[in-house]
């Protein structure tokens, strides 16, 4: 597992290995390290979901972190591409010589929690603590931030259920 302070420590260490090859990257950060480092959610995450780019050079970067640290190689991974369907608010989370880090805001990364819903994963607990992070009290209010990054064809019936567990159905 890894903690926001651990994350932050292994930026720092794949931003020098960018400028050791004179590259500039950007990594977008998702899922439970944002949950870990922007919200303080929890106390950790077992890897880091992100889009990055350059993705090569990033992806080779990160394997040598990860041999310096003794940490799995996929401790930065693109896994998470496909839930970001369009390009997000973004807020910066470090700005490094070599590496800007960011996160979706708030409203995004509770349309992408709902959208993954995953049942095995800590999207329930995440999901809640943004809905209430966002002040939001009805099941309408969450399906209107979804709707607005992600087509209603893209929405899968399973959200609908992460929802309804979480705020009742307004009559």
């Amino acid at each position: 597992m890894l903690t926001a302070d651990q994350i932050t420590q292994l930026f720092r260490v794949l931003d020098e290995e960018l400028r050791k090859k004179g590259v500039v990257g950007e990594v977008g950060i998702c899922g439970g390290a944002v949950m870990c480092l922007v919200f303080k959610a929890r106390p950790a995450t077992k890897d880091v979901d992100a889009v990055f780019a350059p993705t090569q050079d990033i992806r080779n970067a990160a394997k040598a972190v990860a041999a310096r640290f003794g940490i799995p190689e996929d401790w930065l991974n693109d896994a998470a591409k496909a839930f970001f369907h369009v390009d997000p608010p973004q807020e910066d989370v470090l700005e490094l010589p070599n590496l800007r880090v960011w996160a979706p805001t708030a409203r995004y990364m509770l349309a992408m929690k709902c959208v993954s819903a995953r049942f095995d994963s800590h999207d329930l607990e995440d999901t809640k603590f943004l809905i209430d992070y966002l002040q939001i009290r009805t099941s309408s209010e969450v399906l209107d931030v979804i709707q607005s990054y992600y087509p209603r064809h893209l929405i899968p019936a399973k959200t609908q259920f992460l929802i309804e567990e979480i705020l009742p159905r307004e009559d």
